[in-house]
């Protein structure tokens, strides 16, 4: 299987890396030149542009930062040059209605296509463990999972165009939120003189129980995997979450639905962000809450 993978950052640069592993020829483009050396030593062919990368491709796979960049990659550079023969997937986490419109584009071409954003942050990426939440025909689906199985512990079908990104906000609303209250129950343990590692254990067996407290603790100590024993370094970027944060509020917004705890979290992440905070994983604004905040330095 050919797969050309656009877009090497800190996810897609592991995502290529699992595609190669499988044994698939992998054509990779990166308008970073580190990221293409690391593509190649991870067993990627460099390509010299998306044309070029794409223009025999079996699947291509865009992994890029916001809806205006998927959708000028797929309408100036990805259809007019991938076979229609080829199927098309964007793991990118944009807005709905830019993966709708993209879906059309594809389809009116005559190219299958399946918005298909990820949960895991990089270390899934790295691992090959990812959760795929994919939007496409459901004729295409079986394609789709083939192709995404070296990278994946789960693809779920969410829907049709659009839904896949419409799971991947509403998870990621969850998330930011449910990181905040885990947050701030540390915060308020610490005051009341409570030791950190005995709530860990009572809360993780109890109804405080969570991914945002039993996975990825934000206190350092009790999960050993968790960006918070690193300085909150890796992990989900701050400025990453607010992103996706945002993209549900304007999702709620145009759609008429209340979300106004999505609302405060979105509030809480730009003010993290603001204060110089937006590369640190999303979990260390429990040190804003705590008013411990030179410990990021």
């Amino acid at each position: 299987m050919r797969i050309a993978f656009i877009g090497l950052g800190n996810m897609g640069g592991g995502m290529a890396a699992n595609q190669a592993k499988a044994g698939r020829q992998v054509a990779a483009f990166d308008l970073s030149a580190q990221a293409l050396d690391r593509a190649k030593a991870a067993g990627c062919a460099p390509a010299a542009s998306v044309a070029q990368a794409v223009q025999d491709a079996d699947v291509v796979v865009t992994m890029l930062p916001a809806g205006p960049h998927v959708r000028t990659v797929y309408a100036e550079q990805i259809l007019p040059h991938a076979p229609t023969s080829a199927l098309l997937i964007d793991s990118s986490t944009i807005d709905v209605e830019s993966a709708r419109i993209v879906g059309a584009q594809a389809r009116e071409l005559g190219f299958s296509f399946a918005d298909a954003p990820v949960s895991g942050g990089t270390a899934a990426a790295d691992a090959g463990t990812l959760a795929f939440m994919v939007g496409c025909d459901e004729a295409d689906f079986a394609q789709v999972e083939s192709a995404i199985q070296p990278m994946a512990r789960a693809v779920i079908r969410a829907g049709d165009h659009g839904a896949g990104q419409a799971a991947k906000i509403c998870n990621n609303m969850v998330l930011g939120i449910s990181m905040l209250g885990v947050c701030e129950a540390f915060a308020l343990a610490e005051k009341l003189g409570l030791d950190a590692e005995r709530f860990f254990e009572i809360a993780t067996q109890s109804s405080g129980q969570c991914w945002s407290l039993s996975t990825y603790c934000p206190w350092p100590g009790p999960v050993a995997t968790a960006p918070s024993n690193r300085g909150y370094e890796g992990g989900f970027a701050t400025a990453m979450m607010l992103k996706d944060l945002k993209l549900a509020q304007q999702a709620a917004a145009s759609a008429g639905a209340a979300a106004p705890m999505g609302a405060q979290a979105e509030g809480l992440y730009a003010l993290f962000d603001r204060l110089g905070y937006g590369t640190k994983d999303f979990s260390g604004i429990v040190q804003m809450l705590r008013g411990r905040l030179d410990e990021l330095a």
